[in-house]
């Protein structure tokens, strides 16, 4: 998804250069999204209809659906929040934000008095032709990009997404050369940037639970897009202190303190939701017989020494989200067996 904003100051051809880029981008077969910021109140409903009775009734977000479908609710959001929504609606290649002049993305400015670092492009909308608005999407597709946290590009010798949105914008980098994001998260609001190790990380460990569950009950036939919301409350923040050791094939693997601390919170939430002990201080698993269908695969479980027993669901859930999580640190060799032991440190 690539972002950019076409800002001015009142009265400068914002709108109407707006609607001339949506159109042909939308030509150019592109799936377009917009975003129109205003410093009035905007009402999406007409007085005395139902679903304007609704909210001045006191509901904070009204949805109307016929024809169409809106969404009008009480608060202002903000800006990258409504960006990360967009995600859940559909896979948008680009989205023209008209406004919000005082955020991070690619501008194109109407109007010279609110050129900024940010600036891509000054534009004169009331005497721009056809081949200039052409011209004008072809920077929008080199310089656009998607929200600013979610941009790594490791290989390039950049992990700091402001750095990198400079350097597209000035042409020295191509959304193309950025990491793959394999999946996106929000925590309160707030978008979180993950690397390609991380978001496949998720990714992996996320399917591997998917895949235990009886899908096709739910009307499910392929795995498209995944959404997935976790009310929580009182979960600490701080990353568990813990050593661990994983052998493939009874060989050990080397991992980094990073990839030590995101496996041992993974395998810790992951044995900690079976609820096997209160104080769990070390974790042994090992799924031995690994061929071509993991579910004929066997699998053992100790918690403080203890043998754990397991169901049949339970087994398959664990088999499935330790074998992704294994498979996300890019092993060379064909797997057979995996042994895992995670020990507090404290």
């Amino acid at each position: 998804m690539k972002i950019v904003s076409i800002v001015g100051k009142k009265n400068t051809g914002k709108t109407s250069l707006t609607v001339k880029v949506i159109e042909e981008l939308t030509r150019r077969g592109y799936n377009v999204a917009s975003v129109k910021h205003s410093h009035h109140s905007i009402e999406m409903d007409k007085e005395n209809t139902d679903t304007w009775k609704h909210k001045q009734a006191g509901a904070n977000l009204v949805v109307g659906v016929g024809s169409t479908t809106f969404f009008n609710a009480r608060q202002e959001m903000d800006l990258n929040r409504i960006l990360f929504l967009l995600k859940h609606f559909d896979e948008f290649d680009f989205v023209i934000i008209e406004g919000y002049k005082s955020y991070n993305y690619p501008k194109i400015i109407t109007s010279p008095d609110v050129r900024d670092e940010y600036t891509i492009k000054e534009v004169d909308s009331f005497t721009i032709d056809d081949n200039g608005v052409k011209e004008l999407a072809d920077l929008i597709e080199q310089r656009g990009h998607d929200i600013v946290d979610t941009l790594f590009a490791n290989n390039c010798g950049f992990n700091n997404g402001e750095a990198i949105a400079a350097e597209i914008r000035e042409g020295n980098l191509s959304v193309t050369d950025l990491d793959e994001t394999l999946s996106y998260l929000s925590i309160d609001g707030h978008v979180v940037g993950l690397n390609h190790f991380v978001s496949d990380y998720l990714k992996q460990s996320v399917m591997g639970v998917i895949n235990t569950l009886n899908l096709r009950d739910y009307d499910v036939e392929d795995i498209g897009k995944i959404e997935l919301v976790i009310p929580t409350e009182n979960v600490s923040k701080n990353p568990i202190d813990a050593e661990c050791t994983i052998l493939i094939n009874d060989k050990p693997l080397e991992i980094n303190e990073f990839t030590t601390t995101i496996v041992s919170n993974s395998i810790k939430g992951m044995i900690n939701s079976i609820k096997t002990e209160d104080n769990v201080r070390t974790i042994d698993i090992e799924i031995s017989g690994i061929a071509d269908d993991l579910k004929d695969a066997s699998i053992t479980l100790k918690t403080n020494g203890h043998d754990v027993e397991l169901n049949a669901f339970t087994q398959g859930i664990l088999k499935e989200t330790v074998y992704a999580t294994i498979s996300s640190l890019r092993i060379d060799e064909e797997i057979s067996k995996i042994t895992v032991r995670v020990s507090d440190n404290a």
